[in-house]
């Protein structure tokens, strides 16, 4: 064989190889793709998994010692052998270790689910796993088409209203949300000099989680909690139990028709994503009308990318979980999460400057954005 011959079948050879490389990352990419789809349409399937441990007060019995399934179903009063199977399937989803057969603990994801954890989730979990939250998306494809609330076309009137006429259900909604902002409380005092103000009001602040933590952080700070007597009905034990409870006022009201009077700063969070944006000016507006000289508006909520990250598909850090969260506005509340030059609009619209938009890397998706008054 020639130099010329035996460079060919090196040529021809390195050719097959990297057609075959080719090949198997094409078959890999392929797998990974229909992972991805498999994985996202056992979704509900997962999330309602969590619901039925929780309801069940799987978690808070299994804890960080290894149990034997047949002594939790005994106790929750269920069938040995659907209690089994319902703890391998947390396990797979990483909330418990099986480390011998029929014999569970907790891993400390799975421990977010036993409310005795000061960082429990699960009331969060009940009430988006909730059939007034989830019988909404299933009509998402007509909420796409025409714009319109599935919500209010299911139930017949609109979700607060609905919350409203059902006190258990608002109560959990009322625990879900304090449960959602805690890492927002925590990291929020720190991200921003609230020491300059004299008053903040926390507007649609709820229980007052989040304003307890700012007033917590800053003792020279007195606050407002301003918010539907609903939204305020646990907010006096929220805010003993912080020890602010002397320095704030619970003032209710309606923050459509104007805001507590009297403060230097306005404060919102998760309360714009939940309306239009003709809603959203008004609520603005009435802040800027209560705006003293030098004082600010601050809102806390995600801010979409103009454009989405590839890499942050299903992130809650990255955005993943905010689009579908974008989704759950349309379907049951009418709102939608918003990106920055969204904001932008609808403060100017409102008499307001946006000046400037601050992650929170400790509280992601959530960013702090500021805006004076033009």
């Amino acid at each position: 064989m020639t130099n010329t011959d035996a460079r060919a079948t090196v040529d021809v050879r390195a050719t097959e190889d990297a057609r075959e490389a080719g090949d198997a990352r094409e078959a890999g990419t392929a797998d990974r793709d229909r992972d991805l789809i498999v994985r996202l349409a056992f979704g509900s399937m997962a999330a309602q998994t969590l619901r039925a441990a929780v309801r069940l007060q799987v978690l808070e019995r299994v804890g960080a010692t290894p149990r034997p399934a047949a002594e939790v179903a005994a106790e929750v009063g269920a069938e040995p052998q659907p209690m089994t199977r319902l703890l391998r399937a947390l396990a797979g989803l990483g909330l418990l270790v099986e480390h011998t057969p029929d014999h569970f603990s907790a891993t400390p994801a799975g421990a977010l689910l036993d409310p005795g954890n000061p960082d429990s989730l699960t009331s969060f979990v009940r009430m988006f796993t909730e059939p007034a939250i989830v019988r909404a998306w299933e009509h998402l494809d007509d909420s796409v088409r025409t714009g319109e609330i599935a919500f209010d076309t299911v139930f017949g009137t609109d979700f607060f209203s609905h919350l409203a006429r059902h006190p258990e259900l608002s109560a959990e909604f009322n625990a879900a949300m304090s449960q959602a902002v805690a890492a927002t409380a925590a990291a929020l005092p720190s991200a921003y000099d609230f020491g300059r103000f004299a008053t903040v009001t926390d507007v649609g602040g709820g229980d007052g989680t989040l304003l307890a933590g700012v007033l917590a952080a800053h003792p020279g700070v007195k606050g407002v909690l301003f918010d539907t007597a609903e939204g305020l009905s646990t907010a006096p034990t929220t805010m003993e139990r912080h020890g602010v409870a002397g320095r704030c006022s619970l003032v209710a009201g309606d923050f459509f028709r104007s805001v507590p009077a009297g403060s230097d700063c306005y404060l919102m969070k998760s309360v714009l994503h939940d309306w239009t944006d003709d809603q959203v000016v008004t609520i603005l507006r009435n802040c800027r009308a209560a705006l003293p000289p030098g004082g600010r508006v601050l809102i806390v909520e995600p801010v979409l990318p103009e454009v989405v990250d590839p890499r942050a598909e299903a992130d809650v850090t990255g955005g993943g979980i905010t689009y579908l969260s974008d989704l759950n506005m349309l379907v049951n509340v009418g709102g939608r999460e918003r990106t920055r030059d969204d904001f932008t609009e609808v403060c100017h619209r409102a008499g307001l400057t946006l000046t400037s938009v601050t992650p929170l890397a400790e509280a992601a998706p959530f960013s702090l954005i500021e805006a004076v008054a033009d």
